[in-house]
């Protein structure tokens, strides 16, 4: 009865009713009349609001998300930051270097065809919201790379292409599954996939969307579905002088 009643709101169908459904998106829409003084006010319960939140983020990364985060890890290094748990299925073994920000939701799965994949995240690696490894054999991440949102790594196919056995739930064997290197200063643009055996070069550029199926050149720029270069020769990191080398 209620959701028959609901359904001729909706429709109005006669006058009663549209009378109701009126009432209603007037109920829905209404807006709290202010006056201009009372402006500062709600303006200070914003501010007290937004930092009552920064809190209870900063107590939850400090006192649980990263210490939890950091005694599944083989090893972590120094500043690690996590505003969120990643969520982790399997037995990989994860390596963070120095300086590692993890910025939102990340996934990290692994099947049992290895017996110790890895997930190696150097130093300065920042990884954005909504990012997904599925790492069962390995993949790199090196020094200074920018992951954005909603970028998926995947070593592996996760199912075998014969359908027989996708349908026994046939483990892909250890040939089918190629590890997955992204060299340092590279940036991984919004919602890429990089596929299994692929080599990102070093300050290469992934654009958006991009699904990377083959090796990538240093310092280009690739976009598309499959990932074909649009650019080449970007400027080189300036690292500066070489060091002398240390005395033993």
């Amino acid at each position: 009865m209620i959701d028959e009643f609901l359904l001729r709101v909706r429709r109005a169908e006669s006058p009663p009713y549209r009378a109701l459904k009126k009432f209603a998106q007037a109920v829905i829409s209404f807006n709290l009349p202010l006056p201009r003084f009372a402006l500062a006010f709600y303006r200070m319960l914003y501010a007290l609001h937004d930092f009552c939140m920064q809190a209870v983020r900063w107590v939850l990364n400090v006192f649980f998300r990263e210490p939890a985060f950091r005694s599944r890890c083989a090893s972590a290094g120094k500043r690690l930051y996590v505003s969120r748990l990643p969520y982790i299925v399997g037995h990989a073994k994860i390596y963070v270097g120095d300086d590692v920000k993890i910025y939102g939701k990340v996934d990290i799965f692994s099947g049992a065809s290895c017996d110790e994949p890895k997930l190696i995240l150097k130093d300065r690696v920042e990884v954005g919201h909504n990012v997904g490894f599925t790492v069962n054999q390995e993949i790199v991440i090196e020094e200074d790379v920018n992951i954005s949102s909603g970028v998926q790594f995947r070593d592996s196919d996760s199912h075998s292409r014969d359908a027989t056995e996708r349908i026994t739930d046939v483990r892909p064997e250890p040939d089918a599954i190629r590890p997955i290197r992204v060299c340092r200063y590279a940036w991984i643009g919004f919602d890429a996939m990089i596929m299994k055996g692929v080599t990102i070069g070093e300050g290469a550029i992934i654009g958006a969307k991009s699904v990377v199926v083959t090796d990538v050149a240093p310092y280009t720029v690739v976009m598309g579905n499959p990932a074909r270069t649009v650019v080449k020769g970007l400027k080189p990191v300036d690292r500066g002088p070489t060091p002398p080398p240390q005395e033993p």
